[in-house]
């Protein structure tokens, strides 16, 4: 549980990271279908069809993909957020 937890925090991380990169005037072509796709992913139909299921992949599944999303960024997206959150008190 402890893990899942700590997957969820660095999801939280990597959400913030998403939507900077989302408005960022450099972004890859690729970032908002992958953002649509994704959001989808969250809200499908599937998840209400079959609870269980539906759990797993939005407490393990989700942030995985999030993840590797957000490490599939530029390098200089990734810089800018992490200066930006340097300077930002509380973030």
């Amino acid at each position: 549980m402890l893990r899942v937890l700590r997957l969820w925090r660095l999801a939280g991380q990597d959400m913030r990271l998403l939507w900077f990169a989302l408005r960022h005037r450099s972004r890859p072509i690729w970032l908002w279908p992958v953002a649509i796709v994704l959001l989808l992913y969250a809200l499908d139909p599937f998840n209400f069809t079959i609870p269980v299921l539906g759990v797993l992949d939005d407490l393990v599944l989700l942030p995985l993909i999030l993840h590797l999303v957000a490490t599939l960024l530029p390098a200089e997206i990734r810089a800018g957020f992490g200066r930006r959150a340097a300077l930002s008190p509380g973030a």
